[in-house]
């Protein structure tokens, strides 16, 4: 992993003067440079090696030359002795994580440089893996984190297979992010009257329905699975139980909706599946219009209140937006276009509400909020510290990492690692329909006149929850970090491959008779054998999806932009490189869900403190991987892995002995016994016995 500095002006002044030149560190990574070299003449730094020390190849070396007016003309990583940092006035931050290799990707745009001591500022809310809440606030000028704040919540597991929350929790832990943040910037000696407006970002598909009337819930918010797609067989959770966030993401596994799914595939005709024609998501538990349709079916409390015309529906943004603006008086009720997508009720060419689509699921469509784009005014504050400030950002989490990511060309696409992966390739104005599995949904829409564009997602089920498995089943590792010290001791998987098919096989394959498996293991396979294996497997089933992607869209990616809590870990950033034989991108800012739904709500007209036009954005900060390894090794190791995700198919059938206690299900056995019953009746009937 390096760090590059993309083409832009590099201006005097600035933020980062103050930490160059400390003494004691003979290599350091340049994050930012603040000033142009002084003199006239060209100056060079070497690159070193960060992990030997060892100088590079001379062609590998920096160059700032003052003659072009103090922009940098390439993508480099500055490796330079500190003193000589120092005289550059460039903000220093740590040794290099990897190498620059080959050409530098092309310029990405970025926030604008400061120009004003007091910044307009932008507050963005994510629903953080669906068990945490966490408020952020941006500087709408450079982009920086200034302060933010995170709250757990429960998950609550009533019978096994369901996973809920309570909505007031979710509200009450927005406020408390509110206070929490302000009193933050207050320390910091920051006037939370410069909040100019806020963003909201959330998990996609859970469902909320509640009472106009009274604000009151009407039941607890019915979560989302892991992954979307055909419904699969999954493990299930300890009923009754209650846990925090911590490690229990990997639980988004509500199936209660599984036969409603299929009594309703039922009535789908063959020859023409309407409902993936107009929303280009297939009939799945993972999305809202199943979860709404079985509310409807067995609360009698949604039931009466929908008859009573006191009904309101929506995900997660819905009801928050509803309820920050004022609830029960006067609070909007809306979405954006990317929630709308996620609810299989919504025409994603048209961009409205689907009445054929309505009526198939039974949903009425007056409990259905507004849609609006992703970034305008919805309303204002209504109270706590920010009251009157506008809410005007609100993207889907993934949509929202889209943006954080700048991903607004076409072909461009990011991959974020958390409990599971979600791929998603910007497809422009255009809706691609894929034919390898993968959904098309609705990327963004910037502004009530600005155009939509669309996205291929994919999802790779079980990514960072391989990691807590080998924590919490096996107990190889205490922690999660402790995995990259156990993969790098060995440095590969001795043939060793492991695919984490714990509940079926996800995108491309949608295989729900497939379970995990470890195979290739020799006498001479250890724990750190397994651990490089298991990082293997996350970046295997990455590979998986974005070829699909490439045989969808017909333009293979250049390279893959990331983000999300496992990006920290080097191995797997490499490995990834290698698998994918392209490079990887990782932004510096690793917020990049709570930065778009920043960058949507400082971008709304009638707020207007973030540009988001290609000439108002400059460079930022990125580290980058280059593949390591050459193209026929990539390919050995990836059709390898293709024969053990062969081999995990097939394991569950639809009737297995478990399921059925029946002796004559085991024919020698049911055969043996009706034998001895009619030797039995006939050794009785030869002798005479009555």
């Amino acid at each position: 992993m390096i760090t590059i500095i993309t083409r832009g002006q590099i201006q005097g002044g600035g933020r980062g003067v103050g930490n160059a030149g400390r003494p004691g560190r003979s290599t350091q990574r340049l994050t930012s440079c603040c000033a142009q070299p002084t003199g006239g003449n060209k100056q060079f730094y070497t690159l070193r090696d960060p992990y030997r020390g060892e100088p590079l190849d001379t062609s590998g070396r920096a160059l700032f030359s003052p003659a072009r007016s103090g922009v940098c003309q390439r993508a480099v990583l500055v490796s330079a002795p500190s003193q000589a940092a120092g005289r550059l006035g460039c903000r220093l931050a740590g040794p290099p994580r990897d190498l620059l290799r080959g050409p530098p990707p092309p310029p990405r745009p970025g926030p604008a440089p400061v120009t004003s001591l007091r910044p307009p500022l932008v507050r963005a809310f994510d629903s953080f893996a669906f068990a945490d809440w966490l408020a952020q606030v941006f500087n709408s000028k450079t982009a920086e984190l200034l302060s933010h704040h995170q709250v757990e919540i429960k998950q609550e597991f009533p019978r096994e297979g369901w996973v809920e929350q309570d909505p007031k929790e979710i509200l009450h832990s927005v406020y408390e992010c509110i206070e929490k943040t302000c009193e933050k910037l207050g320390q910091l000696n920051i006037d939370i009257s410069n909040i100019k407006a806020i963003g909201v970002s959330n998990q996609r598909e859970t469902t909320v329905v509640w009472d106009k009337i009274t604000g009151e819930p009407l039941y607890n918010a019915v979560a989302a699975p892991v992954s979307p797609g055909p419904s699969v067989p999954v493990a299930v959770v300890p009923s009754g139980s209650s846990v925090p966030a911590a490690g229990t993401s990997s639980v988004w596994l509500d199936l209660r909706t599984q036969s409603t799914v299929e009594s309703l595939s039922k009535r789908i005709p063959g020859n023409n599946n309407f409902v993936k024609s107009k929303t280009g998501l297939p009939l799945s538990t993972y999305f809202s219009a199943v979860k709404l349709r079985w509310l409807l079916d067995n609360v009698r409390k949604v039931q009466k209140a929908v008859e009573e015309k006191r009904a309101l529906f929506g995900t997660i943004d819905s009801w928050l937006i509803w309820s920050l603006t004022g609830g029960v008086n006067g609070g909007v009720h809306c979405t954006d276009v990317t929630n709308a997508s996620r609810t299989m009720l919504f025409n994603i060419h048209s961009l409205e509400w689907d009445k054929q689509l309505c009526e198939f699921f039974g949903i009425p469509m007056e409990i259905l909020p507004n849609v609006r784009s992703s970034s305008e005014i919805y309303g204002l504050m209504k109270a706590g510290a920010l009251e009157g400030v506008p809410i005007s950002g609100c993207l889907g989490d993934q949509s929202a990492a889209l943006v954080g990511q700048m991903c607004f060309q076409i072909g461009q696409a990011k991959n974020t690692y958390g409990t599971g992966c979600f791929l998603l390739c910007n497809t422009g104005h255009k809706c691609v329909f894929s034919d390898h599995g993968l959904l098309t949904t609705v990327a963004y829409k910037l502004g009530r006149d600005k155009p939509v564009y669309y996205a291929l997602e994919g999802s790779v089920a079980i990514a960072g929850a391989v990691i807590r498995w080998l924590r919490d089943n096996l107990g190889i590792i205490k922690t999660s970090e402790e995995i990259e010290k156990l993969a790098k001791e060995v440095g590969t998987s001795y043939g060793c491959y492991f695919v984490p098919a714990f509940s079926g096989l996800y995108a491309p394959y949608w295989e729900p008779s497939a379970r995990g498996i470890i195979c290739g293991l020799t006498q001479f396979t250890n724990k750190c054998h397994i651990a490089f294996a298991a990082l293997e497997a996350v970046c295997f089933q990455t590979r998986e999806i974005l070829d699909a992607m490439n045989r969808d869209c017909g333009i293979p990616l250049s390279h893959l932009q990331v983000d999300g809590g496992m990006t920290s870990n080097k191995i797997l950033m490499q490995l990834q490189a290698d698998i994918l034989y392209i490079p990887v991108v990782k932004p510096s800012m690793p917020e990049t869900t709570a930065l778009g739904a920043a960058m949507a709500a400082g971008a709304a007209e009638g707020v207007g403190v973030w540009s988001l036009e290609p000439e108002d954005l400059s460079a930022v900060t990125m580290e980058r991987f280059e593949p390591q390894i050459n193209a026929e090794e990539s390919e050995i190791r990836y059709s390898t892995w293709k024969k053990a995700v062969m081999k995990s198919m097939g394991w569950v059938t639809t009737q297995s002995p478990e399921s059925d206690p029946s002796i004559f299900c085991s024919l020698p056995l049911g055969f043996f016994i009706v034998s001895s019953m009619v030797m039995l009746i006939g050794a009785r009937y030869i002798s005479g016995i009555p």
